[in-house]
């Protein structure tokens, strides 16, 4: 007489709490990799994309050559543009010549975390580049290709270059990114002038801010400069 079919054995608790914290640690490998590596990936390709945009753009506004070089005719100038930058917009080139001579970042307007992830955001409201007033960018430190991941190892002296379609502009750095930290709240480094809210601009300045840590938090290391030369292309 044969033995009855043995059924198959169900597993464990423990078994199936094992598996689902595995799948589990393994979905949090996961997105953490794509966001310190990934990320990174997507966001490059963004910063080319912008820079291409940008020079695009540029060399479409420059001037046509007159046709006939004896004509008394001056050849049209380039117009300005009289609407403001849409959010997400490439406006402008920025430079670290510190940080090496391949270091070219799309600066786009706006500071949200969309904006940031495709490259350097210009705050709304603060100056255009080389204009009197507080020209304020930010930047991610880590993740979407962390263009400002250096930040902190500028010195007092350091240059920022920033180039529009009509002229480059260089700024220096009066205060080092790392020796000042503050909480994302603290609008007043985004005043024309910053930490004195009353007093009226003379001079052009830049701010540049970027988390203080490696981890996202709401600390923000802030670094000031002043615009040391202008450059018309």
């Amino acid at each position: 007489m044969s033995s009855p079919p043995s059924r198959p054995r169900r597993p464990s608790p423990l078994t199936v709490l094992g598996v689902v914290l595995l799948v589990l640690g393994l979905g949090c490998l996961g997105y953490v990799g794509y966001q310190y590596v990934g990320t990174n990936l997507v966001a490059d390709r963004a910063f080319d994309a912008g820079r291409q945009d940008l020079r695009q753009r540029w060399q479409a506004e420059q001037p046509a050559p007159p046709s006939d070089a004896g004509s008394a005719t001056a050849a049209p100038t380039p117009q300005s543009r009289e609407l403001p930058a849409a959010t997400g917009e490439a406006v402008a080139l920025l430079r670290i010549p510190a940080f090496g001579s391949d270091y070219e970042i799309p600066i786009l307007e706006g500071a949200d975390l969309d904006t940031l992830d495709e490259g350097v955001g210009h705050y709304p409201g603060t100056a255009q580049p080389g204009q009197i007033g507080n020209f304020a960018l930010a930047g991610h430190r880590v993740t979407h290709g962390e263009p400002f991941r250096r930040l902190l190892e500028l010195e007092q002296g350091a240059e920022v270059v920033v180039e529009t379609s009509s002229a480059v502009y260089t700024y220096v750095l009066d205060e080092a990114p790392r020796g000042l930290t503050v909480t994302d709240t603290d609008t007043w480094v985004l005043d024309p002038v910053p930490g004195e809210p009353d007093t009226e601009p003379a001079r052009a300045l830049l701010t540049l801010t970027t988390c203080q840590d490696l981890f996202r938090s709401a600390d923000r290391s802030v670094g000031f400069g002043h615009l040391q030369s202008t450059r018309n292309k």
